[in-house]
């Protein structure tokens, strides 16, 4: 029984990797054979050898190195801040607004004509309002990763049984006490759901917010190497992004799963 749950545990570790290790080998055999112009997809080994200088290359010795700590830290820094903003005002008024006609009534139409916006056209008025820099960042970020907190919270308030609410208030339990043991509990898949959404929408707008021109941050990064031309930076900051951002979604699990037993049912 031994050999079957460790092949399945293996191929469980393995399955993430096989459609990124195929891309990686079919990059290659398109670089190894000259299919592609080298300034528009750069051979994996110049990546590799970008990433390493931007990663721990000492500072002067290009136009990137050294450059990464000081960047992910203060896009790590917009992206808490806005997402943060998110979370404090989304959740709250997306399990009022599922626990209350009323309330989702007042929000149901200013959330849902929001939404429609594209945030490019967010992007401007921001920049009237705040200039560009960290509030113009963490604005959009917050506007951005606000909606699939709300929508989700509200789902998941809204599908609980009004029985158990009504238990609970049989049994003592006050309102609040009522939407900390009985809703939140019970809505703990869809809001860990809108939480994975909301980060990952956060990092997208944080790329929208570092290209108004900002002096330092991973999309600002990829918007100074877009001048330059230099697609071996473009891709290196993309791929950081992606690993920051997979990396952050699975602290984020992990500290929902810590802190409620009832995350640690989901996925």
């Amino acid at each position: 029984m031994t050999g079957p749950s460790q092949k399945a545990q293996t191929l469980r570790i393995a399955l993430p990797w096989i459609l990124p290790g195929i891309l990686l080998l079919a990059w290659i055999c398109i670089s190894e054979a000259d299919l592609v112009p080298a300034y528009l997809l750069p051979h994996t080994h110049e990546i590799v050898k970008t990433g390493t200088s931007y990663l721990l290359g000492d500072s002067g010795n290009g136009p990137y190195a050294g450059r990464f700590a000081g960047d992910v830290l203060s896009s790590l820094t917009r992206v808490a801040l806005g997402f943060g903003l998110a979370v404090l005002a989304g959740l709250p008024l997306g399990i009022l607004s599922g626990r209350s006609d009323r309330m989702d009534r007042v929000m149901s139409g200013l959330v849902n004509g929001m939404r429609a916006v594209p945030g490019i056209a967010w992007l401007p008025l921001a920049i009237v309002w705040f200039g560009i820099g960290l509030r113009t960042t963490v604005f959009l970020v917050a506007m951005a990763a606000f909606f699939p907190v709300y929508l989700n919270a509200a789902q998941g308030a809204r599908q609980i049984d009004p029985l158990l609410v009504r238990a609970g208030a049989m049994l003592g339990a006050a309102k609040l006490r009522s939407i900390l043991l009985i809703v939140l509990p019970g809505a703990m898949p869809h809001i860990v759901t809108g939480l994975r959404l909301g980060l990952g929408i956060s990092w997208a707008y944080l790329v929208l917010g570092e290209l108004t021109g900002v002096p330092n941050g991973l999309g600002a990064v990829i918007m100074d190497a877009r001048m330059l031309g230099r697609v071996d930076m473009i891709l290196v900051g993309i791929v950081a992004i992606a690993a920051i951002g997979k990396l952050s979604d699975r602290i984020l699990v992990g500290v929902l799963r810590m802190l409620f037993k009832s995350a640690r049912r989901t996925a």
